[in-house]
């Protein structure tokens, strides 16, 4: 088994290849080699099989071409240009977004094996005129040049998958966190910063107001629905391979309090309110009432309470007892 993570710089890609060389299974089978892909090669992690590690460019197909080794078995699509840049960057995220995508899934189908390709798309494909909460069979409405980008790419995966070009799932991640690292231009970004800064001692913005609901999950929870895409046989998903994930709809004033019931009133001090009329409407824009059945009748699991985001967040992210 060969499996290549595209983003592994990230975050997600940097937890998820920890996560493979920890098990060194997938799909019954033993990894062989695990390949790192982002535009800067990213960090080696410790495994007991082959790590390579590449810096390539989605949007150059001559580029991916490379990244993706004949061999490779499995898949995992994480790279993207985030929302925030992508509206305020149109030609970036065409390119990353869309053309990458597309690039991606040429490549796949140059392979001619079906691989896996389990491609992190975003609950961002809802919006506009559409009831509430968001059931498994409603229309996709982005209302943003990310939101589009993605539900073009989840098409493009059912369209490969029907083919047999690919063995695709789409997975629509709801707002991922807490997020360690740095902030990045991701809409939400927001929603990571105000409780990882106050957690480790700084003060974060809060940009929105604490009525703001959104839908989110842990680190923790995507990792674990990224894998279990990867492992589901061919003949679960039915026709429709792209689905919205499992997770936990609270106002951002509720995920405080969250906060506040685990690392008590300090943390929450050091939150200042400073509303911003962009960002707000932009999240006032956001959908945040799905009912995923499908997802949960497929085994995807969501956190049971945000006490666990922000536990998760000081095991694995602060805390190296």
């Amino acid at each position: 088994m060969q499996v290549t993570i595209l983003g592994a710089g990230g975050f997600l890609g940097q937890k998820l290849a920890a996560a493979l060389a920890a098990r060194g299974v997938l799909r019954g089978q033993e990894i062989r080699a695990l390949h790192l892909v982002d535009l800067s090669a990213p960090p080696a992690v410790a495994a007991d099989f082959v790590i390579t590690t590449r810096a390539a460019d989605i949007s150059d197909a001559a580029s991916i071409s490379q990244a993706i080794p004949n061999g490779t078995d499995a898949v995992f699509h994480l790279a993207a240009v985030v929302s925030g840049q992508a509206e305020a960057e149109f030609e970036s995220g065409l390119q990353a977004n869309l053309m990458g995508t597309l690039n991606v899934l040429e490549r796949c189908r140059a392979l001619e094996t079906a691989p896996v390709v389990v491609f992190s798309s975003s609950v961002a494909v809802y919006g506009g005129e559409i009831p509430q909460p968001i059931e498994d069979w409603y229309l996709l409405n982005p209302q943003t040049s990310y939101g589009t980008q993605k539900a073009i790419g989840e098409l493009l995966i059912n369209d490969y998958s029907r083919k047999g070009f690919i063995d695709g799932r789409g997975l629509r991640l709801p707002t991922v966190t807490v997020r360690p690292g740095k902030p990045n231009r991701a809409a939400s970004s927001f929603a990571s910063s105000i409780f990882r800064e106050p957690l480790q001692g700084d003060e974060a913005i809060c940009p929105v107001k604490p009525e703001s609901p959104m839908w989110v999950c842990s680190p923790r929870a995507v990792i674990a629905n990224l894998l279990h895409a990867a492992e589901l046989e061919a003949k679960v998903w039915g026709e429709n391979r792209c689905i919205a994930l499992p997770g936990l709809l609270a106002t951002i004033g509720e995920m405080v309090e969250a906060m506040r019931r685990v690392a008590g009133d300090e943390p929450v001090s050091r939150i200042r309110w400073e509303p911003d009329p962009v960002i707000q409407k932009i999240v006032d824009g956001w959908l945040a009432d799905l009912r995923p059945e499908k997802a949960t009748k497929l085994g995807f699991i969501a956190d049971h309470s945000f006490e666990d985001n922000v536990r998760g967040f000081l095991e694995d992210d602060i805390r190296r007892d």
